[in-house]
């Protein structure tokens, strides 16, 4: 459907910048893919956006439930997009519970659009309600409350269609997507392409949900319920061609990249775990460009298998989430024993335990840092949002190559399932990946721990390689020679030795960014998702009588080499972080840093709000500082 199709006779077009939708129902509604095909129809018309899916952790969740609803929020427009959003336009409730869980989200005056036909007595109980909010004259006035009997008219869209009545039903997701890309000029050419293909072996169903999508639009543009829709500019992005990308699909692609730049195979070993098994799903797609994908009986033999072939000549890359990264830290010191490439990936979320296993938090970089026995230094990268994904993570492999050290790479559930327009790069515009193989002049007998002069980076042999034979393992090694030592001194060498490989990595790090002012009175500092909400906060006080900049940090072990130099430039610091201080704790126990702190600890992201907030609290309160 073209756009010039999408207005009737009686209605109305209105331009907006940005706009702020969430879909939202039952675990079993299929909000996820709803969402995600809104989220591909607005990519494709050039939107610069930003999603956040948000669902139970059980599978089928008790249905009716506010426990049981899952969302999928898109922040889409012709402006720059820095969150998935703060407040909703726009709220698709397709039962009580997903209203009852999300109204408070809805801006004043925002539309919601309920599925009255879930609305019944049963639901309403579930959901907490004695009688139907939509109906309740405080909410109409708040709101523009929109009620379609979303479930019945789906079922008149299909009722040439032969599917048992519970089968029809289920397409009243796509309806609804229908509904809403008529009311902002969506085109549904990929979602169709993408139902012929999800359903090619089932072509009735296919058809089903083609015809409930068309229904949707049909009823939109015919209904006078909604007597206006709406337009959004694309956005200026950079110049280039752009896809749209999850944390963990653009992950994925940074790694195969980095495996074909340097000529090494990469070998991908993983045990299934939320958030992260998308990372192997992705990988497994690529097999033409050489990756070896391998589920493992589990997270211990998935991060071993790794580093076997990273022993091999191959890049070992692994991933799980908090409770597997901690059950591979034994492996991980073995690796750094023994200096191999070694790439580990968490996609955080809440813990401890179990914790909140589809929410997200950034709970685990002093466990990254601190969370092996011995003096056990790694390289630590964090990811900062889904376009960032690729980059990172092609950083990491390129420190673990050519510094021959683990490298773990922080991202978390929230950039892992969200998405962004990601601008894809070109293969010879990516930086070089140089191998440290052994050099032609090195001595006989080979000495496994001779080291790089400029990296302090040991040699990477293949075994078999004629006069290279050598052992490695988890004693500790003499120096050069490789050989077991048990010699105190010996030992106390090797360990700082290993420290002083990791800190000379800080070396290859560009200078740190600044955004806003360079200096004045604050300087917010922020890693991983929180970059997004950070960064909008802080946009909004350019210009005004406060100097305020921003500093990201991707790089936090070992940490840019100017940082103590940025810090003296600024009257306060404020770190802003999803846990209890984690990043503040190394700054202040570092740089002896005074700083202000911003925690949250809910499975949800910041708001751009309240970071504001907390920015003019600080400035308001007499002492400054906690």
């Amino acid at each position: 459907m073209k756009n010039s199709n999408f207005t009737s006779s009686n209605q109305t077009t209105t331009k907006l910048q940005s706009v702020v939708i969430r879909f939202a129902g039952d675990s079993g509604d299929g909000m996820q893919v709803t969402g995600s095909r809104f989220t591909e129809e607005s990519a494709v018309l050039g939107n610069d956006l930003a999603t956040r899916p948000d669902f139970p952790a059980e599978i089928r969740a008790p249905a009716g439930t506010i426990a049981g609803v899952s969302a999928f929020q898109i922040h889409f427009g012709s402006n720059e997009i820095f969150t998935a959003g703060d407040s909703l336009d726009v709220l698709i409730a397709m039962n009580p519970a997903a209203l009852a869980a999300n109204i408070s989200s809805v801006k004043t005056n925002g539309i919601i659009i309920s599925n009255s036909d879930a609305f019944t007595t049963k639901n309403l109980t579930r959901a907490g309600y004695s009688d139907s909010p939509l109906d309740d004259p405080r909410l109409q006035t708040e709101y523009q409350i929109i009620q379609a009997p979303i479930t019945s008219l789906t079922t008149s869209a299909l009722e040439n269609v032969s599917l048992p009545k519970s089968a029809a039903d289920r397409c009243k997701n796509f309806f609804a997507l229908g509904v809403v890309c008529w009311l902002y000029s969506r085109g549904t050419e990929q979602t169709i392409a993408w139902i012929q293909k999800k359903f090619s072996k089932k072509p009735d169903v296919a058809e089903a949900n083609i015809l409930a999508l068309k229904g949707g639009l049909a009823f939109a543009q015919a209904s006078e319920l909604f007597p206006t829709n709406y337009t959004v500019d694309p956005a200026r992005l950079p110049a280039g061609r752009y896809r749209n990308c999850t944390g963990n699909q653009g992950i994925a692609l940074g790694l195969i990249s980095a495996s074909v730049k340097a000529g090494i195979p990469l070998t991908y070993s993983g045990y299934p775990i939320t958030p992260a098994s998308d990372i192997l799903h992705e990988i497994a797609k690529h097999k033409k460009f050489g990756v070896r994908s391998f589920q493992a009986e589990d997270e211990i033999a998935a991060c071993c298998a790794a580093i076997g072939s990273s022993y091999a000549g191959g890049l070992g890359v692994t991933a799980s989430s908090g409770p597997g990264i901690v059950l591979k830290q034994e492996a991980i010191g073995l690796a750094v024993m023994t200096e191999l490439p070694l790439i580990v990936i968490d996609v955080q979320r809440a813990g401890p335990s179990t914790g909140l296993p589809t929410k997200t938090e950034q709970s685990d970089l002093l466990m990254a840092l601190f969370g092996r026995n011995g003096e056990c230094p790694v390289v630590i990268l964090a990811v900062a949002n889904p376009s960032d994904a690729f980059e990172t993570a092609f950083e990491a492999c390129k420190i673990a190559i050519e510094h021959m050290t683990p490298v773990i790479l922080l991202s978390d559930g929230h950039i892992g399932n969200g998405a962004e327009p990601w601008l894809i790069p070109q293969i010879p515009d990516l930086p070089p990946i140089v191998v440290n193989r052994v050099p032609a002049e090195s001595v006989t007998p080979f000495k496994p721990y001779l080291r790089n002069p400029e990296t302090l980076a040991r040699y990477w042999t293949i075994p078999g390689d004629k006069g290279l034979e050598h052992r490695i393992g988890g004693l500790e090694k003499q120096d050069i020679t490789g050989s077991i030592s048990y010699d105190g001194k010996n030992h106390e060498t090797m360990v700082a030795l290993r420290q002083e490989k990791i800190d000379r990595v800080a070396s290859t790090f560009p200078t740190s960014v600044i955004q806003g002012a360079q200096s004045g009175d604050m300087l917010v500092v922020s890693w991983g998702s929180t970059h997004g909400a950070v960064f909008g906060a802080v946009q909004q006080f350019q210009g005004g009588a406060k100097k305020i900049g921003h500093l990201h940090l991707r790089h936090l072990n070992p940490l840019p080499t100017d940082l103590k130099s940025i810090f003296s430039r600024f009257k306060k610091i404020l770190v802003c972080e999803l846990n209890a201080g984690q990043l503040a704790f190394i700054l202040r126990s570092r740089f002896l840093l005074q700083c202000e702190l911003l925690t949250k600890i809910q499975g949800q992201q910041f708001s751009i709000a309240e970071i504001e907030t907390k920015i003019n609290t600080v400035f308001e309160s007499e002492a400054g500082f906690q």
